[in-house]
């Protein structure tokens, strides 16, 4: 979880139509503990923003001209590694879901949905979590590239606790739901994860997902 409780979750608008970004910001207005950072109409622009501002998430289209939005989500994890990308477009190719999932993008969401599946995408993401309205666990298991040979020596080193936030985060709860469902505090969940995922050498939440589903620790 990227926003810190004493402020609001800054979020960064990326898509090469003024009126999108205009209709994203009305949306995200009524929206409590969300503030606008910035904005931004190409994928340029959306990396010398992220670089500048390190908003907490980044709500970016994929068809954008030069840039597009895959050239985009990887340089900005580069720029700004805390912050959390959801994608918000009307590409729903399961080849571009998975270059933007494999690049570490923590939600997608289709334009053509219900815009309350936005919001719900940001709150979800703001919490830790992820959400995704197109990519399945079936998708992700037969398209994957192979895991390395040491992928479950890794999960042996996981501590019984830790194997359980493990599969709830995999499974796409957030912090706060984990301390609830465990009986433990955000605080501890954040440990634990950050933990989990030095043992499991992986960068974001969508990592231990794919981790979980190749270890069928989640069913797919």
């Amino acid at each position: 979880m990227n926003a810190q409780a004493s402020r609001p979750c800054r979020v960064l608008i990326v898509d090469d139509h003024q009126v999108v970004i205009g209709g994203i910001r009305s949306l995200l207005a009524s929206v409590p503990g969300i503030e606008v950072a910035g904005e931004a109409t190409s994928g340029e622009q959306a990396v010398e923003l992220a670089e500048k501002l390190h908003p907490d998430i980044a709500i970016m289209d994929i068809s954008m001209p030069r840039m597009n939005g895959v050239e985009a989500t990887v340089a900005i994890r580069q720029v700004s590694p805390t912050t959390d990308i959801v994608i918000y477009t009307m590409h729903s190719d399961q080849r571009f879901i998975l270059e933007l999932f494999k690049a570490g993008i923590s939600g997608h969401v289709l334009k053509e949905n219900d815009p309350a599946d936005l919001v719900r995408a940001v709150e979800t993401v703001r919490d830790g979590g992820t959400y995704f309205t197109t990519v399945t666990p079936q998708m992700l298991l037969r398209r994957l590239d192979p895991e390395p040979e040491d992928g479950a020596d890794a999960l042996s080193r996981l501590s019984p606790r830790e194997m359980e936030v493990f599969r709830l985060l995999a499974d796409g709860a957030a912090v706060k739901e984990i301390a609830g469902r465990l009986c433990i505090s955000p605080k501890t969940v954040e440990t634990h994860k950050y933990n989990i995922m030095e043992k499991l050498k992986a960068r974001t939440q969508a990592d231990l997902t794919k981790l979980a589903i190749r270890h069928r620790v989640i069913k797919a």
